[in-house]
């Protein structure tokens, strides 16, 4: 029991000063998938985020993505694709007017595609990244951020066999973020 209560005292404390955040951003997307060279998909992406951080220290943050697929990898015509990540950040106070930041998280997703058997393919995602804070008051800030993700998915049948798909994903992007 005292272990529970120390544990709940250092969450807490970590975050005393931790502020709600919302946010956005916009950037490119860049797909190339594993044991195959030749497919590969360029897109641009919108993300739509909430989070709960401290902005000098830890944080958390749910992100919604879109992303308006250009490709014909699945099918004749991949449709949109919609995502769901939850990330873990840190950020580093260097007493300068930046604040760099990693985060790890992971996510899950679908992509809208058109075939015969199936009209969605969904996957699973694991992400690193990184990027830079430029604050500009106490409730607003810019984001310059990178972001690789590994993504596998869903088997998908041909019949005779199926075929199981894995990509690395790099994403550059610009946003803002507004705490409260």
């Amino acid at each position: 029991m005292n272990k529970i209560i120390l544990f709940l005292l250092l969450t807490v404390s970590i975050y005393a000063d931790a502020k709600f955040y919302i946010g956005t951003s916009y950037g490119t997307f860049y797909e190339s998938f594993d044991g195959d060279t030749s497919a590969y998909s360029s897109s641009n992406t919108a993300t739509l985020k909430a989070g709960y951080s401290q902005r000098e220290t830890y944080g958390i943050e749910l992100s919604l993505d879109y992303t308006k697929n250009k490709s014909n990898i699945f099918s004749a015509d991949d449709g949109d694709r919609y995502g769901l990540n939850v990330s873990l950040t840190k950020a580093f106070d260097y007493d300068i007017y930046i604040l760099p930041f990693i985060k790890a998280g992971m996510g899950a997703g679908f992509m809208n595609i058109d075939r015969n058997t199936d009209d969605k393919l969904y996957y699973g995602a694991f992400s690193i990244g990184g990027g830079v804070l430029f604050p500009v008051n106490d409730n607003f800030d810019f984001e310059v951020a990178y972001d690789y993700r590994y993504n596998s998915y869903e088997a998908i049948n041909m019949i005779s066999e199926k075929l199981l798909y894995s990509s690395d994903i790099n994403i550059i992007s610009f946003g803002f973020n507004f705490r409260y």
